[in-house]
C-alpha cells in the first residue's frame, strides 16, 4: 500500500453542483427542438462530454441531425449554460469542501481537478477556488472523455505520482470507471447504489475528514 500523496477532485457534483444549470440549458434547447427530455435523462449525462451527452439527448429526437447541426446544438446549449454559470459565486461551493481542502493541504497532500467539462477553469474562477489546485485538466485538454482513463492518468503524470499514490473523488459512474481504469482508488460522493467499486463513500463531503479520505487511498482499485 502506498500513502496517498495526491487527491484529485471531479468538478460537478463534488466541488459545485451545476447539474441543475445543465438541466435547464438542455431543457430549453430540447423544448425548442421538440425533443423529449426529463430529469432522468439528465442524470444519464453526468460525467460525460458534450458530444456524448448530445447523442443521448438526440436518441429521442423526432428527426435526424447532420454533424454541422449537432455542432450548432452544442453551441446553443453551451451559450445558455454559460449565461447561467456566470451567476455562480463562492457561496455555491458545496458543503464541506472549504474545510477539506485546507485540511488536506496541512497533511502535505497535493490537490488537482479532473473533469470532462470544458467549463472547469471558468467555474473554478467564479467560485474563487482555482488557487487551491496545483493541476487542473478538463475537456479542453483531453482527446477522450470519461469513462476513458485519460484524464486521471495524465493528472497523476503531471503530479509525478503513481496511480497508487492518488485518490479520486467522484460522483458519477462514468467518473468512477475512468479512475478505476487508471488504477486509482475512488471515494464516491452521492447515492451508493450508483457508484459500484469505490473504496469509500458518503452522501456528500460535509462530514468527510482528510483522515477518512486518506484512509481510502493506497488501495488497489483494480483495472477492469
Amino acid at each position: 500500500m502506498s500513502p496517498t500523496r495526491g487527491v484529485i477532485f471531479d468538478l460537478d457534483g463534488v466541488l459545485v453542483r451545476t447539474d441543475e444549470l445543465h438541466y435547464q440549458s438542455w431543457q430549453e434547447l430540447t423544448a425548442a427542438e421538440g425533443i423529449p427530455f426529463d430529469r432522468l435523462t439528465n442524470l444519464r449525462l453526468l460525467g460525460l462530454s458534450r458530444a456524448a451527452s448530445l447523442e443521448i439527448v438526440l436518441a429521442n429526437a423526432p428527426r435526424t441531425y447532420t454533424p454541422q447541426q449537432k455542432a450548432a446544438l452544442v453551441e446553443r446549449k453551451q451559450a445558455r449554460f454559460l449565461e447561467l454559470a456566470a451567476r455562480l459565486t463562492p457561496a455555491d461551493v458545496l458543503p464541506g469542501v472549504l474545510n477539506l481542502l485546507p485540511a488536506l493541504r496541512r497533511q502535505g497532500v497535493r490537490l488537482a481537478v479532473g473533469s470532462s467539462s470544458r467549463n472547469t477553469r471558468m467555474i473554478l474562477e467564479r467560485l474563487a477556488a482555482r488557487d487551491w489546485f496545483e493541476v487542473v485538466l478538463d475537456g479542453n485538454d483531453l482527446t477522450r472523455g470519461k469513462p476513458d482513463p485519460e484524464v486521471y492518468v495524465r493528472i497523476a503524470e503531471r503530479l509525478a505520482l503513481s496511480p497508487g499514490e492518488c485518490l479520486v473523488i467522484e460522483d458519477s459512474a462514468a467518473g468512477v470507471e475512468s479512475a478505476r481504469r487508471a488504477g486509482i482508488p475512488v471515494f464516491g460522493v452521492g447515492p451508493a447504489a450508483a457508484l459500484p467499486g469505490v473504496s469509500g463513500h458518503a452522501p456528500d463531503l460535509t462530514h468527510v475528514t482528510a483522515e477518512r479520505l486518506l484512509g481510502c487511498g493506497g488501495q488497489r482499485s483494480g483495472r477492469p
